[in-house]
């Protein structure tokens, strides 16, 4: 078609190369450049890409034009509109930066379009030049499954998502959005983007959004009528973020009328001339496409050395991420001859990615479904195990009959023992602790010990490990983020609300390519994490304290703590007690009966009432009355401060007191909490149903709720708790000899800070200026303000600002240490903790309001993070080191460890627990400052702490 202009009857194709760069670069192990060290594993993969896609467009619908379209490097207009579009975004890998240019030359050397605009994203050239193609009467495909482009789909404009060999037309638009592409920006600017930072509406997700477009036809036309929305804090959100919903579509809107300087007659297919091609393959001594190409040519293949890969023989084969994700490929598996298969497929490659399907979310009480095996992308099976028999007409949920055509349990669980407890196959898993404590339980014909899954490798734990403070770590997450696939979702197999079903409920036939295609993804996730950690300089993080600690908790969590039901009941009917008796204080306070729990009400006392100054009201027309609120008038009111009292009390009755004896074990009579790796950017750990981390402290009341954790008859709890280990951290690393000093005199640490800040000799010492000097030194490790202090000592704001300011005064070396920290976050991206952990801090350039919490938790992460990798050390040495003791390790509470253990150990196991607490940091981080655990024992968590 030399020389033919462009009109109708011709074909675009626009490629949308930064895709096909990160696809190519995380789905392959670093490779370099025999001849001098240079990075090319991405300008490998995609090299490989290109040469499938022209191998696979050929025929009556080949493309007549063709470009790939690449994102130019700096801000684009958007960062004008917006300062913080894509602030989210890391800085890509330093081996991925000289292999950018190298991928350009590439599309240069096959004789295809390249094209890139300063100022502009590639979606917005795509956009204009989509444009052009369909006014020209031609047609044009995009091949990408970017979502941000769906907005131009129809009229003759198409996408390919090249990985699944899927074109997205308009149903395919309607499918993901839920409305039509002339509708998708409004839903994008309602819902935002975490990935590109795009604020949006908060609380409105993508099918919330499409509903209210939906239903009032535009945006514009929803955000005028937005007081006619019956949902009143939708309602309220959509009127007071209006300004920002605008801004959202501003952002997510392509711009289809570019100013191009080249004309789509410019983008005509040619065809690639051998010489150009393989120089260039050659150049890169990518000896398997040179030799490949040439053949295709008709010439000999060049003669290139060997290039070196590591950590692991780089293929350049397809990336692993090219294989389509394909469902009816998906086996399921039978009977014991087709499981053997696969058996020996693990078997003969070493590793497997593998995934439970189970009736419910809690590991103590949740039955086996089935099982699904990975061994190679795209190739995956699911084993259908208790599968009940479908529903008649008249029985909604069915029998309890197994359905047909699955794998007896027994010769399942038989035939699967050895492969997940062989030592030398890797298990790969998302979230492992979880499906490692499932098979833990499982009992069969011939072992009556459960089956113990080790050793296995968590992509859960690799992502957190590597890109901690980023985003979260969940399954969906990573899969679209790296990936570029959305998952098959849940809720339609489930269902929600009465109709819903378990998952033995959920037909073979669906439960296949869903559990199937959870062990693809992982396997995936796992050839893209696993050969990062030695890129980014973070494989001792998972190795020694992310990987170790999960079958540590595992075994904790199995374990439980005994909690005394009657205990809480007898709480709950005294909080109960004691809320009615603050009422009625309150009641006296404000002249008048009202409900407490009631913030409208709350708010017509406060400020129309008693006229007490600050009232704020909101788009409903009622008084702001949060915590924070209350906080900052009970410096100056009482009846504020007897509130805050009474919401305490209500909190620990409801959470804690109430719920807790719902989470009793009814088969052990124990709470089995669930400890959460990822839950902290800093490396703190969480806990979940219950959470056990967050039971108050400070108040008697709170403290109160551990005399319910009880020992088993003849047992004591042994509780042992780093002492002051932040302040000890913080200390060490920012250098201040008097604190240092302080700590190896053993001197009371807050007495001798409040002697320093307020000029009070120990010797006259009060509790009060003490408690004030603790609330400043714990406070400064977070970056405390002073209205912050002001509101924790409830004092005035100018008072608690005195106080910060003669602090710094005091120790200036803190001043130095928080600045510098701050400046290397803002520099490199992120800060780290004594042991190597990285946090992230996407924020730290931001401006307004959360620049200054950016910058706190910026200061602050770098000592949390480093005790909490102390006491991860800790746990991880701790089994080994009790082992010839009968004490059980059942709880991590922040800085404390909670044992039980028999009376006549108690003594021993404080040693040796105490021994393994106070080194952990050695030989990793020499400490200037010593650590010290203080240990106590007791019938119940209360007396031990």
């Amino acid at each position: 078609m030399s020389g033919t202009q462009f009109g109708k009857g011709c074909h675009l194709h626009l490629i949308d190369g930064s895709a096909f760069i990160f696809r190519a670069y995380h789905a392959l192990p670093p490779l370099t450049r025999k001849s001098d060290g240079l990075p090319i594993g991405a300008v490998a993969g995609f090299c490989n890409m290109l040469v499938k896609y022209i191998e696979t467009n050929t025929g009556p619908d080949a493309p007549t034009h063709v470009a790939v379209i690449f994102d130019h490097s700096g801000k684009t207009f958007r960062n004008d509109l917006y300062d913080l579009y894509k602030a989210n975004r890391p800085p890509a890998p330093e081996d991925l930066r000289p292999q950018f240019p190298l991928t350009r030359d590439a599309t240069r050397a096959f004789n295809i379009a390249c094209k890139e605009i300063e100022g502009f994203e590639a979606d917005d050239i795509i956009a204009t030049l989509a444009h052009q193609a369909r006014d020209a009467g031609g047609r044009c495909t995009i091949i990408s499954s970017d979502k941000d482009l769906m907005q131009l789909v129809g009229g003759g404009v198409e996408m390919l998502d090249a990985m699944k060999n899927k074109r997205i037309d308009s149903d395919g638009v309607m499918e993901k959005f839920g409305v039509g592409p002339d509708r998708v920006v409004d839903v994008q600017a309602l819902a935002g983007d975490s990935v590109d930072n795009v604020p949006g509406a908060p609380g409105i997700g993508i099918k919330t959004a499409a509903l209210l477009i939906n239903e009032f036809g535009s945006l514009d036309e929803l955000l005028d009528r937005a007081e006619e929305i019956k949902q009143p804090k939708r309602r309220q959100t959509l009127i007071e973020k209006r300004d920002q919903i605008e801004l959202s579509k501003k952002l997510v809107q392509l711009d289809c009328d570019m100013v191009l300087d080249f004309s789509l007659d410019d983008l005509e297919l040619r065809e690639p001339d051998p010489d150009t091609v393989l120089n260039f393959l050659t150049e890169m001594e990518f000896r398997t496409l040179s030799a490949r190409m040439a053949k295709q040519m008709g010439r000999e293949a060049p003669v290139i050395p060997e290039p070196t890969a590591t950590p692991a023989a780089a293929a350049e084969d397809d990336p692993a991420e090219a294989v389509p994700f394909d469902a009816e490929k998906y086996e399921c598996v039978r009977d014991a001859e087709a499981l053997q298969v696969w058996i020996d497929r693990i078997r003969g490659r070493g590793w497997v990615a593998f995934d439970t399907e189970t009736t419910g979310l809690n590991e103590m009480t949740a039955d086996l479904v089935g099982v699904s095996l990975c061994v190679e992308p795209g190739e995956a099976c699911y084993i259908p195990l208790t599968h009940k028999a479908e529903a008649g007409s008249d029985d909604l949920f069915g029998s309890d009959a197994l359905a047909e055509g699955q794998m007896d349990f027994d010769t399942a669980l038989s035939m699967l023992k050895p492969v997940l407890e062989d030592p030398a196959i890797l298990k790969i898993g998302q979230n492992m602790k979880y499906d490692a404590k499932i098979m833990a339980r499982q009992r069969g014909a011939g072992f009556a010990d459960g089956i113990t899954v080790a050793p296995y490798d968590d992509t859960m734990l690799l992502s957190y490990s590597l890109h901690g403070g980023e985003h979260g770590h969940g399954m969906d997450t990573l899969s679209e983020r790296y990936l570029d696939h959305t998952p098959i979702p849940i809720k339609p197999l489930l269902g929600t609300g009465k109709s819903a079903i378990t998952f033995d409920r959920v037909p073979i036939a669906d439960a296949v390519p869903y559990a199937a295609e959870d062990a693809d993804i992982t396997l995936r996730l796992w050839k893209t994490f696993k050969p990062q950690l030695h890129r980014e300089k973070v494989t001792t993080v998972y190795e020694t304290l992310e990987r170790p600690l999960s079958p540590v908790l595992a075994r904790m969590e199995r374990h439980g703590i005994k909690v005394d039901r009657d205990t809480l009941s007898r709480m709950s009917n005294a909080f109960a007690q004691k809320m009615a008796a603050l009422e009625d204080e309150i009641h006296t306070l404000a002249g008048e009966s009202f409900n407490v729990g009631s913030p409208k009400q709350l708010g017509e006392i406060l400020f129309d009432k008693m006229g007490i100054e600050g009232g704020k009201k909101g788009k409903t027309g009622a008084y702001a009355t949060g915590a924070d609120i209350l906080e900052e008038l009970a410096t100056e009111h009482e009846l504020p401060a007897r509130v805050l009292d009474w919401r305490q009390l209500s909190k620990l009755k409801s959470t804690y007191t109430d719920a807790l004896q719902d989470h009793i074990n009814p088969e052990t009579g124990r709470v089995h909490t669930s400890y959460v790796q990822t839950g902290a950017n800093t490396g703190r750990l969480a806990s979940a149903d219950p959470n056990l981390q967050n039971i108050p402290v400070r108040s008697e009341e709170g403290r109160r709720i551990r005399e319910a954790f009880v020992a088993e008859t003849g047992n004591k709890l042994l509780s042992l708790d780093y002492s002051q280990i932040e302040l000890r951290i913080l200390a060490h690393v920012a250098d201040i000899g008097t604190l240092k000093q302080a700590f190896a005199d053993g001197l009371d640490i807050h007495a001798m800070t409040a002697s320093e800040v307020f000029d009070v000799p120990l010797d006259e010492m009060t509790p009060d200026i003490r408690r004030k000097a603790k609330a400043i030194n714990f406070g400064v490790i977070y970056g405390i303000s002073g209205f912050g202090l002001a509101r924790n000592l409830r004092i005035p704001r100018a008072e608690a600002q005195g106080f910060i300011d003669r602090y710094f005064e005091r120790f200036p070396g803190i001043r130095k240490y928080m600045d510098s920290t701050v400046e290397f976050a803002k520099e490199h991206g992120h800060v780290q903790t004594l042991f190597g952990r990285k946090i992230h801090t996407p924020e730290i350039n931001a401006k307004g309001p959360r620049a200054g919490f950016a910058k706190r938790a910026a200061i602050n992460a770098p000592i949390q993070g480093t005790a909490a990798d102390v006491i991860r050390r800790a746990m991880v040495r701790m089994p080994d080191a009790i082992a010839h003791l009968p004490a059980k390790m059942l709880l991590q509470v922040h800085d404390e460890l909670i044992f039980e253990v028999p009376e006549a150990a108690v003594e021993e196991t404080t040693e040796t627990a105490r021994r393994v607490m106070e080194s952990a940091a050695d030989p990793a981080v020499h400490l200037d400052v010593k650590l010290t655990v203080d240990a106590g024992t007791g019938d119940n968590w209360a007396e031990a702490h």
